[in-house]
Order: C-alpha cells, then sequence, then structure tokens
C-alpha cells in the first residue's frame, strides 16, 4: 500500500517527544571522534613518550655492561656524581644524609602506601585502590627488569655515604617515592587547585632525594631519571585510563560512586550526542533522583519546543558495569544462580537489553515510560538511555494508598505474569503514584520467559510494597480478586531474604513490624519456605578461585609490609664467574675495605646459582646442590669482619689470607663454615649437608677463587681508557 507523505512524517513522530523541537539527525562521519572521546592528556601522553623513549636509550646505552658510548654515558655520569662529592662537608653531608634516609627509607614508602590504603578504604574508592596497588607492583617489577638488564653497579671514584642495595640503575628509591607520590595525586587529592599544587610538591620530594642521593654518591644523575620516569608514568597513564575524573571524581562528599558528573565535557558531549542522534535540541541537562539509583546516574533532560518537554535520561559507563558484574559475583558466591544472574559483557549489551524491555512492556500496555532509544556518548564506554519522565510523580513509600492504587498494583503483576515478563526489582522506588494511578519505572533487570519463582517474587514484593503505606489484610483481601490462595501462598514461600530488594528490606525493618510475618499469618496454612540457594560446579569453582587468589594476594602484601630488605635486593645474575665485572665491580662496592672479592673459577657438575645480593656492607651468594641423596648447599658472604668464635685455624692456600674451619653438627642438617680473613674483609663459606658436610666443603676447595681489587680496579681502568677509577683517588 502506498504511504502518503502525511502517514511517513507521522510514523516518524511516533518516536519524538511531543512538544519538542526536533532537528535533522546527523550521521557521524567514519573517522570523527565520538562526542565524548577518551584520551589521556597531552601530560599523559608526553609522560608516555618520554619514559618510552629514556627506556630505549637506557637499554641501548647500557645493556651488556659499560662497553662503547655506554662508558661515555657513565664518563659523564661520574663527573656530576664527582663535582657534587667536591661540595662535601661534615655537617651538610649530615643534614643530606638524613634527608635522604627519610625519603628514600622503604618504610617511607610503607607508610604513605597504608596511609593511602586506610583512606581508599574508609572512603570505599576501590577501583582507586586496585589500580594503585597494581600499578605499584608494575613498577617494582619494572625496576627490578630494567636493573637486571642493565646491570650498573654504582657510580665509581666517589666515596658511598649512603646505604644502598642492588643495582644502581634505576634508582628503586627514586622510583618507589615517584610511584606513592602519584598515587596519592590520582587516588587522593581531588582535581583543581590541590592536585596541581601537590604535582608542585611531589616533584619537589623528589628532586630532593634525587640530588640527595647524588651528592652522597649512590646515584647516578641517568639512575635517578630513569627511576623517576618509571614511577611517574606508571601509575600516572595508569589512573588516568582506568580511573579517568570525569568517571571517577575524586569526592570526599557523600555521595554514591556510581553518579558521574555530567557537567563541563560529559555535558556537551550529551547535547551533541541527543542533537546528532535523536535530533533533540536540548536546553538544560541535570541530575535527577540520585538518592533512589545506585546502578546509573539518573537525569532530568529538558527539550526546547513549544511548549517544550522534559524526558528522563539513564547514563551508564564502563563503571556500572563492573559494579554490576561484582555485584552478581557475590550473589553467586553467597547464595548461588539466581535466575539468570549472568552479567552484561559491554555496556552497550546493558543499555540494549533496558531499551529492549522497555518496548516489550510498552507493548504490552504496562505503564512504564515509552522508550525514545539511546545514544552512544563513547563507543562501549557511555551510553544515554532516553525515555518518558513521569513530571508529578511520587514514590509509592511517600504516596497516599487506596485501594484503587492497590488494585494497579496487583494488576501490574498480573500483566507482567500474561507477557511473560518479569521486572525482577520491584520496591518502593521504582513505583511511582500520579494522578491516583501507579506507574513502574527502572526495568534494568526485565527477564522473558522467567521461572515461576521468580514471577512469585514479583507479586510478594509487590503486595509488601503495598502493605508498607497500607494494611496488609487490605492488600491481600484485594490480592484474591487476582490471583489464586496458591500462588500468593507460594510468593510468600519463595520471598524472603536476598528476593527482597535491599531498600524493600530496610524500610520494613525501619516501620518496626514483621510484614512478611503478617501476610503469612493471613494465609490459610503456613507454607514450607522455598529454598534460594542454587549449588552448582559453577560456584564452587568460583569460591575457591577467590580464595586461592586472596592466599596469594594477602600473604604476599604482609610480606612486603613487614619486609626490612637488611639482606640487600637480588642482582639477577645467572653467573658470577671470576671475569664477571659488572657483578664484582659492584660486590667490591659492596666492602670497599676488602682488597680481593670471591668469584666462581670452576662450577661444579650439580651446583646452580640461587640468588646473588649486594648491598653496602655485605655481599651474598648462594649455591643450590642437585642431589638426590641429600639436601645440600653453599652460601658464600663478604663482609668487613667476620665473627671467628669457636673456630680452629688451619693453613690457607689463598695467599695472605688465614683460614678458620667450624664444624656444628648440633643442627640438622649439619653444618661447616670456613672463614677467610685478611686486613678489610672476611669471606665465610657456609656448607649445609645432611651427609658428610667436610666431603662438601673438601670438595668446593677448587671452587671459588679470589680476585684482588687492584685487578678489578685494572679492568675498569682499561675498560673506560683511564676515564673511571673503581675507588677514589
Amino acid at each position: 500500500m502506498d504511504s502518503s507523505p502525511s502517514q511517513v512524517v507521522g510514523a516518524t513522530r511516533d518516536v519524538t517527544p511531543p512538544g519538542s523541537r526536533r532537528s535533522r539527525r546527523r550521521r557521524r562521519p567514519t573517522g570523527e571522534p565520538p562526542p565524548l572521546p577518551r584520551h589521556l592528556e597531552s601530560t599523559g601522553v608526553g609522560w608516555m613518550v618520554a619514559a618510552l623513549g629514556l627506556l630505549t636509550l637506557t637499554l641501548l646505552v647500557f645493556t651488556a655492561g659499560r662497553y662503547g658510548r655506554g662508558v661515555s654515558f657513565a664518563v659523564a655520569d661520574n663527573r656530576v656524581v664527582e663535582a657534587l662529592a667536591n661540595l662535601r662537608t661534615p655537617g651538610l653531608t649530615s643534614l643530606v644524609g638524613g634527608l635522604s634516609g627519610l625519603l628514600g627509607s622503604l618504610w617511607t614508602v610503607k607508610v604513605l602506601a597504608w596511609a593511602t590504603l586506610i583512606v581508599l578504604v574508609v572512603y570505599k574508592r576501590f577501583r582507586h585502590l586496585v589500580v594503585g596497588l597494581i600499578s605499584f607492583q608494575v613498577v617494582s617489577l619494572a625496576v627490578v627488569g630494567l636493573s637486571a638488564a642493565v646491570r650498573r653497579p654504582r657510580p665509581f671514584g666517589v666515596e658511598i655515604e649512603e646505604v644502598w642495595s642492588g643495582w644502581s640503575m634505576p634508582s628503586r628509591p627514586v622510583a618507589f617515592l615517584s610511584a606513592i607520590l602519584v598515587t596519592m595525586l590520582y587516588s587522593l587529592v581531588p582535581k583543581g587547585r590541590w592536585r596541581q599544587a601537590g604535582k608542585w610538591v611531589a616533584t619537589g620530594l623528589v628532586t630532593l632525594l634525587a640530588l640527595a642521593r647524588m651528592y652522597l654518591g649512590v646515584d647516578a644523575p641517568s639512575d635517578v631519571l630513569v627511576g623517576a620516569a618509571l614511577g611517574v608514568t606508571i601509575p600516572l597513564l595508569a589512573f588516568r585510563w582506568f580511573t579517568p575524573n570525569e568517571v571517577f571524581p575524586i569526592s570526599y562528599r557523600r555521595g554514591r560512586s556510581a553518579h558521574l558528573d555530567v557537567g563541563g565535557a560529559r555535558g556537551e558531549a550529551i547535547r551533541r550526542a541527543l542533537a546528532d542522534q535523536l535530533g533533540l535540541e536540548i536546553e538544560e541537562v541535570k541530575p535527577f533522583g540520585l538518592a533512589g539509583s545506585a546502578g546509573s546516574t539518573p537525569l532530568r533532560i529538558k527539550v526546547k519546543g513549544d511548549p517544550g518537554t522534559v524526558l528522563f535520561g539513564k547514563l551508564y559507563a564502563r563503571s556500572h558495569l563492573r559494579s554490576d558484574r561484582w555485584y552478581k559475583l557475590g550473589r553467586e558466591l553467597l547464595y548461588g544462580r539466581l535466575e539468570d544472574e549472568k552479567p552484561f559483557h559491554t555496556v552497550r549489551r546493558l543499555v540494549q537489553q533496558e531499551d529492549y524491555a522497555l518496548h516489550k512492556l510498552h507493548l504490552a500496555g504496562l505503564p512504564s515510560p515509552r522508550p525514545y532509544g539511546f545514544v552512544e556518548l563513547t563507543p562501549d564506554r557511555e551510553y544515554l538511555l532516553v525515555t518518558e519522565f513521569f513530571d508529578g510523580a511520587v514514590e509509592l513509600g511517600e504516596a497516599e494508598v487506596d485501594e484503587a492504587i492497590i488494585d494497579d498494583g496487583l494488576g501490574i503483576v498480573r500483566k507482567l505474569w500474561d507477557a511473560g515478563l518479569a521486572h525482577r526489582d520491584v520496591k518502593p522506588a521504582n513505583l511511582l503514584v500520579r494522578d491516583g494511578h501507579m506507574l513502574l519505572i527502572d526495568v534494568a533487570f526485565v527477564e522473558a520467559r522467567p521461572t515461576p519463582w521468580r514471577e512469585a517474587v514479583d507479586l510478594a514484593n509487590m503486595m509488601l510494597c503495598l502493605a508498607l503505606r497500607s494494611d496488609p489484610k487490605l492488600v491481600y483481601e484485594r490480592a484474591l480478586r487476582q490471583f489464586s490462595v496458591e500462588e500468593i501462598t507460594e510468593a510468600f514461600a519463595a520471598t524472603r531474604g536476598l528476593a527482597m530488594p535491599s531498600q524493600l528490606r530496610h524500610m520494613l525493618r525501619a516501620q518496626g513490624r514483621d510484614v512478611h510475618a503478617e501476610f503469612l499469618d493471613l494465609l490459610p496454612e503456613r507454607p514450607a519456605p522455598i529454598s534460594n540457594q542454587r549449588f552448582s560446579v559453577r560456584r564452587f569453582g568460583l569460591a575457591l578461585t577467590v580464595l586461592l587468589v586472596l592466599a596469594i594476594i594477602v600473604p604476599a602484601f604482609v610480606s612486603w609490609a613487614v619486609q626490612t630488605d637488611r639482606a640487600g635486593a637480588s642482582l639477577y645474575t645467572s653467573d658470577i664467574a671470576c671475569d664477571d665485572q659488572e657483578a664484582l665491580w659492584l660486590m667490591a662496592q659492596a666492602v670497599p675495605s676488602s682488597p680481593v672479592v670471591p668469584c666462581l673459577e670452576l662450577e661444579p657438575a650439580g651446583w646452580s646459582l640461587n640468588d646473588v645480593k649486594a648491598s653496602s656492607g655485605l655481599a651474598t651468594v648462594v649455591f643450590d646442590i642437585v642431589d638426590p641423596h641429600q639436601e645440600a648447599a653453599v652460601t658464600v658472604e663478604l663482609a668487613p669482619s667476620c665473627d671467628l668464635a669457636g673456630t680452629t685455624e688451619v693453613s690457607s692456600e689463598q695467599p695472605g689470607a688465614r683460614r678458620y674451619l667450624r664444624i656444628d653438627r648440633s643442627t640438622t642438617p649439619a653444618r661447616v663454615s670456613r672463614f677467610y680473613t685478611f686486613p678489610g674483609g672476611c669471606i665465610t663459606e657456609r656448607f649445609v649437608s645432611a651427609d658428610r658436610p667436610e666431603r662438601l666443603a673438601s670438595d668446593a676447595s677448587s671452587t671459588f677463587g679470589f680476585v684482588t681489587r687492584d685487578q678489578l680496579a685494572r679492568d675498569l681502568d682499561q675498560r673506560s681508557d683511564g676515564r673511571l677509577q673503581l675507588d677514589p683517588a
């Protein structure tokens, strides 16, 4: 059949709010950004580019030792450190040492981390908490990985006046202080003047720590520069990407985290999207009814026109999607699966579901808001659903409830049953009263072809809501006009605890009366409760996974919170041979008074290097021995001195060193300790074996050797063409 122009226009007018000014819809051309594009801001991009460039340059220049251009960079670094060292005075060195010890201490970082954690938990900003913990862990892993790849000793040719641990690049204290300060800025300080001031304070503290460590000779300029780049860039990008301020604003006012700011860029994006995608010219957009909404941001949208009209909008974002996932995961862990509780995977699917449900209810003749579609603000991240606005309506909990309202409410449930639908969230906030009639809103959880259990729950919740503002006996008598006694009995047998929305439970508790029990007393016979537990393999699997994750994360966090790092940081090296110069130089810097450094001359079969650590005053090498017949291990330590109590002096095969032996059979397994002492240092070799540790010590006599400090100095001088010296002149 042919359609006239007026018929076509009339068909189009069906999806346009009456009385509103309509403009032509505009299709967004390919390649044009969405109304609310996602970005990292110019400073975030700048930090990312700078950090990637600096890391690439670091790996190209310093990886695999100090060869070629790496020597020139090391010489330039050392000149800066030497220039600062020449400014040392006893008083200034003491002051700078105290400043470095305060700002660079691991305990300072831990105190700040614990304080941040407590504040975030108190104010329930768990997303910021998770992003902060993960980004700090990523910084730690990046520091470890880069230090193991570069393998750079401490600055040469100056006296180191500060406690240190591990390789020099990148500077761990600078990286950790930068990371925790950025985390605090982006998780505790609101965006604006205070955060800008905090950035200057953080910059000043990191700069003071960097200058102090260079002055004390413990770090070189490139070390602190790379450390600061890692510490700032990783948490900065993480917070800007996963907790953008327009979605997760930091505020210490009371309110729900689900409510987004609709001013500024987002407000302009909403107006533009409604104009382009729905052809609506918007006069005003402002929040509305926030107290009753926890899963979206409800909006009152005033459309231009003659006389104009008001629409209702629900703004959904990725944060609401994640909240829905966590909520449903918690329900499944505590109670099992309750009727289609699987989470949505995208925000688009969430909005499409509610738009579809609105159309289904509208076609079924239910008094629900008329849908006008939804618009896209950011693809797969933010969408706005637009519906009719019930102006002048009040919530059921504040309305006068008479027989007509009771019949309306019960009739809504009957229509839902007849249409094969279930609302699944019947509560006072979703039931409005206007002009003596009840209206049904918030249909996000509507389910098609629900189970009988879910339909029964809708009926019981509706009767409980009506009884809040009337008499349960009256509600029961009116319900018998539309439902059988068996249907009402089944409804109250299925509805209790979790099956009732939290708002309804709270309002029932606030009245101080058990309305549910009053309805049960009205029934001819009290029904046996229907269990709302659903046991499944999936439920037990999820519970086991959560327990395993907690068993891994909690001990790791507690260990980090109490560790003192006295043993030093691991060098993550696979070799400690006598020609492995970088590791030996660092061990020599650990004990500058020692004339020799231990090394591995010949690794016996079955030996495996477990760990190498170096810190100010101590260097440690640990070997594991693979032997199916015994538990055995070997530890070699270099320190300024040794405890020789209970030892016996024996002949020494090392020139200029005295050797001592101590055998301890009181422990299991038995232990043999061998000591080499010389002016300025001591090397301890500990042999642990369940079967004859003396034999293990004897077999290891040709395994370890010594490299003299003079030889290490000559190697460095040759490597740098005389530009670097191991010890101060």
